[in-house]
């Protein structure tokens, strides 16, 4: 989680102290906002961190699509399993 006291530097600042901030990142597991002329412009975070963060994302879109899908069985627009299967199957023989 960021903490807007301790976690917003300088891009100059952290150029001067790269190996002290990369370290403190490690260990906090804190991202870093980074500016730029007193602007945010780039943020830095561990490896590990920024794995967790990809893994939280694809939970969600993964959960929104099968709300999706319940949300289209719910008004008639999907297909029972047993259909499904049953119509692959056949598309199946048609190949062969």
């Amino acid at each position: 989680m960021l903490d807007l006291t301790k976690d917003i530097r300088s891009l100059t600042e952290f150029k001067r102290n790269t190996t002290e901030l990369v370290e403190n990142l490690k260990r906090t597991k804190h991202p870093l906002v980074l500016t730029v002329n007193g602007k945010a412009e780039l943020v830095v975070q561990d490896a590990e961190s920024y794995q967790a963060l990809l893994n939280a994302a694809e939970l969600i879109e993964t959960l929104k699509g099968i709300k999706r899908g319940l949300d289209q069985m719910k008004e008639g627009q999907g297909k029972t399993a047993e259909d499904f299967f049953a119509e692959m199957f056949d598309q199946l023989d048609n190949v062969q």
